[in-house]
């Protein structure tokens, strides 16, 4: 099979979808891997390591689209890159369809067929090409949330851990997943006062088990979500259904009950987003103000450490791309349940429920669509 990598072109994304090792993986089991130049450079991977591996440097994008099989990417298909998807082509990479209706009429346009990281899940019930980059945005959720905070950028001048005889910030986890207990990890060892809110008692038992001495657990219901936000500093919002839109846990109108200048930092952003005010920003202009309260809500935030996130994401998708490149895609989700749950699209026909549940569209099984 032909593979294509092609750069990454949305706004300040330096990740590329294949590393190096990747590519060699992919060439020792008989593939050709045409790989876009300069598309490792954000990552730290210049054109002579994927050579070195065994790819061929290729000029333009649209080359690659001509010529490949399967797209490997990063984010999702931006509109110029959706002009040049083809029928019987795969294309693998994150996709976030839920809140975005015209990517999806533009994929079921292409005739293409589509896996999404996000929705490929595993034999425990998570989302494994979804975790590494689940963790890196957890982590750096207080790191950029505390330089949210600061005065220079509009926030409320305060320090995460404070310093002795003063109390450090108050951060507010909402979702006790991947995002959350990592973004609590980090921001109790930064010397915060963490509390994470979750649905689960499963979930915050096990947290309460494990982390008891670094944060607080606390059941999400409104009433105690709209008590902690009006004492909190920082709010991440680290809320996922799976391939649906996230839900609007904070309105407007509670914006007036929190502190002047605290920050919200919406990780769910690529899924529309946890608060109501939410909108995407860019790693250039990353953050904006909504009735005195500063929002972080970039699309895109793992791409601020490409090489670790790069390489992260790689060692998860490299099984699942070897799979559909050694069997084809539809040989692949036959014999792997969890990969037929990352098919979003094939043929003109959306196959996600939560995807046409969001967006009001028709969907047909995966099942069907891999018998016929």
């Amino acid at each position: 099979m032909k593979i294509g990598c092609p750069k990454e072109i949305k706004p300040q994304e330096f990740r590329v979808g294949m590393t190096p090792n990747a590519v060699h993986e992919a060439v020792q089991h008989g593939h050709e891997v045409l790989i876009e130049t300069g598309a490792g450079a954000g990552a730290g991977f210049d054109d002579m390591a994927y050579v070195a591996a065994g790819a061929k440097i290729i000029s333009t994008a649209a080359e690659i689209f001509a010529a490949a099989d399967m797209i490997v990417k990063v984010k999702e298909p931006q509109p110029a890159e959706r002009k040049m998807l083809r029928e019987g082509q795969v294309l693998f990479t994150y996709l976030h369809l839920a809140p975005d209706p015209e990517q999806t009429r533009d994929l079921l346009a292409s005739g293409a067929t589509c896996i999404a990281y996000e929705t490929v899940t595993d034999r425990n019930g998570g989302l494994p090409l979804l975790a590494p980059m689940s963790e890196v945005a957890g982590k750096l959720a207080p790191q950029v949330g505390a330089w949210t905070l600061q005065k220079a950028n509009g926030g409320r001048g305060v320090l995460l851990g404070g310093v002795p005889g003063v109390a450090p910030a108050r951060v507010a986890v909402i979702g006790g997943g991947v995002v959350g207990t990592h973004a609590a990890r980090v921001a109790a060892g930064m010397g915060a006062e963490v509390t994470v809110l979750d649905r689960s008692l499963v979930r915050m038992r096990y947290l309460d088990d494990i982390f008891s001495r670094d944060f607080k657990t606390m059941y999400a219901s409104a009433g105690n979500i709209a008590e902690v936000i009006a004492e909190a500093d920082m709010v991440i919002g680290a809320v996922l259904i799976p391939g649906a839109a996230a839900p609007k846990l904070i309105s407007r109108a509670q914006l007036a009950t929190m502190k002047p200048g605290a920050a919200l930092v919406d990780v769910a952003i690529d899924q529309g987003g946890c608060f109501e005010t939410s909108k995407p920003t860019t790693h250039k202009d990353p953050i904006y103000e909504v009735d005195g309260i500063m929002h972080y809500c970039v699309a895109n935030m793992p791409g601020a450490v490409a090489r670790t996130s790069t390489i992260a994401l790689g060692n998860a998708t490299m099984p699942f791309m070897l799979a559909l490149a050694d069997k084809g895609w539809k040989q692949a989700c036959a014999d792997d349940p969890h990969l037929l749950e990352g098919l979003n699209v094939h043929a003109g026909k959306l196959t996600y429920y939560a995807v046409g549940k969001a967006l009001g569209i028709d969907v047909v099984s995966p099942a069907l669509v891999i018998k016929g």
